[in-house]
């Protein structure tokens, strides 16, 4: 009886420590302020960059302002983080230039999922935001490090 109550015991420490791994880290606007993303990944799919003029990206500035480029054209909104850890750029603006089908695909998925209220995962290299048609996977870019 007392080795089954051992390995019961240490099954539960290993299972603990391997989800004490995951690198998830707190969802705040402390933690997302301040900070440049670049588009990696929409819904597991690599993005190629090489072939875009300019790289999609994400930026939370001062007041919790949102710019960035979303394949073609800038844009600009305020991010929001609600109750339950949902985040959303609201009243999101873009510029109005015709670019190439590539960008503009990757920018009505940028701006779509970026304008509704989307789960959010913060790593200390990544974010992923997590909307109801499309997922961002975005790498930390900070301009200075």
């Amino acid at each position: 009886m007392k080795r089954i109550l051992w390995l019961v015991t240490l099954s539960v420490l290993f299972s603990a420590c391997a989800a004490v791994d995951d690198k998830s880290m707190p969802v705040t606007v402390k933690a997302l302020q301040h900070h440049n993303w670049e588009l990696t990944h929409i819904n597991g799919e690599e993005v190629v960059l090489s072939a875009l003029r300019n790289k999609p990206r994400l930026e939370i500035g001062e007041n919790f302002t949102a710019n960035g480029m979303a394949g073609c054209n800038n844009f600009f909104g305020q991010a929001e983080l609600n109750e339950h850890g949902m985040f959303r750029v609201e009243k999101v603006a873009l510029t109005r230039k015709m670019c190439p089908e590539a960008e503009m695909k990757i920018e009505r998925v940028m701006a779509e999922t970026l304008s509704v209220w989307s789960e959010i995962t913060l790593t200390p290299d990544s974010l992923t935001i997590k909307g109801p048609a499309h997922e961002l996977t975005l790498r930390l870019r900070d301009w200075v490090r």
